[in-house]
């Protein structure tokens, strides 16, 4: 085999992060290969420190990847905190730094003020294919949680859960209302597309769906004459925005629930324009329009951490998918040549 490497499992920082990126049963195949594990004990994360330990796993206190030997790579998920202002280690997470993120230009700084290397997940492609993602779960919740709302049956706060109970929360909503819903999923060929259609087919509701043709040509009439959109569509370059402040005036407009499960709500190619922020699990919903002409209110669901409130089925779903890859990491396999390479021209761009 290659050389063995130092893998790191951080602590998510976020409050609301329960997902793993690496579960236990993937950990023991990782240590099985030849490579050393260290895991940072986390109390929100949906596996508990003694599954890694059993498996062979170092487990080391929060946070301490700051102190790891510069050869070690280090595993996450989300945002990295604000600390240190260098960056010196090869981290592997989703940095949401390409396309004009919010904070997306500081972080690129950091890595090249400490020479560190950003191997964002997103940008781990096969033949111009990405090979791991959430997708799936994040848009399986998004539509969940449109449907839930739309039917009145989404009140309060929202919490991690396991996928039995939010299929009986939908099925148990579509019980109580004998409305004609349409419901719409744009990128319904993609991870998340197929998620969301699979959810609203649990739920009961009525679906179409809609991918690159129709969204190219976009008929603003069609998408306004559903009740629910849920997007799940990402761009890399600037495209027509699906909905408008401007659309959501329009006295013949049905639509009354967004779902924006691409969360690009900080990005210059956001296709929500009429969102530029996002609800929580606190506060999962948020109006976006009062409605006037007899049409009804708009609000959105815009939650950017969707899987998350899936942890044990998206973390097992991803883990399965990276864990092959992982292992190639040594080898400086296609995936990750193609993620440093995004990497290397943005931070060239920074002059």
């Amino acid at each position: 085999m290659s050389d063995p490497m130092h893998l790191w499992l951080r602590h998510e920082t976020r409050a609301t992060e329960r997902r793993a990126p690496l579960t236990p049963a993937d950990a023991a195949a990782v240590i099985s290969a030849g490579h050393r594990l260290t895991v940072e004990s986390s109390p929100q994360r949906i596996f508990g420190d003694d599954e890694y330990a059993q498996i062979g796993a170092e487990v080391a206190p929060a946070l301490s990847w700051t102190e790891a030997p510069e050869n070690t790579v280090v595993l996450g998920l989300k945002e990295l905190p604000d600390a240190p202002a260098e960056l010196a280690h090869r981290h592997v997470f989703f940095g949401h730094a390409y396309k004009g993120q919010s904070g997306a230009t500081a972080l690129l700084e950091r890595f090249r003020r400490g020479g560190g290397t950003l191997l964002d997940v997103e940008y781990l492609t096969k033949g111009g294919r990405r090979v791991v993602a959430f997708g799936y779960w994040a848009g399986y919740v998004g539509a969940s949680l449109a449907m839930l709302h739309t039917r009145g049956a989404l009140t309060g706060a929202v919490q991690p859960m396991e996928r039995a109970e939010l299929d009986e929360r939908l099925r148990g909503s579509a019980a109580d209302t004998g409305e004609d819903e349409r419901y719409l999923v744009t990128g319904s060929r993609g991870r998340s597309g197929s998620g969301a259609l699979d959810a609203i087919a649990v739920g009961g509701g009525t679906s179409t769906g809609w991918d690159r043709e129709e969204t190219a040509a976009l008929d603003k009439d069609a998408l306004l004459a559903h009740d629910v959109l849920v997007n799940c569509v990402g761009v890399s370059e600037p495209a027509p925005p699906f909905v408008t402040a401007e659309d959501l005036d329009r006295p013949d407009r049905r639509l009354r629930t967004l779902s924006d499960v691409t969360a690009d709500f900080t990005s210059d190619l956001n296709l929500l324009p009429v969102n530029d922020r996002e609800t929580t699990w606190a506060e999962p919903v948020r109006r976006l329009h009062d409605g006037a002409h007899g049409t009804p209110p708009v609000d959105i669901v815009a939650i950017d951490n969707l899987p998350s409130l899936l942890p044990r089925e998206a973390s097992t779903t991803f883990s399965a998918d990276l864990l092959p890859h992982l292992l190639d990491l040594p080898r400086g396999t296609e995936p990750w040549r193609a993620s440093r390479e995004v990497f290397e021209e943005n931070l060239a761009r920074l002059g």
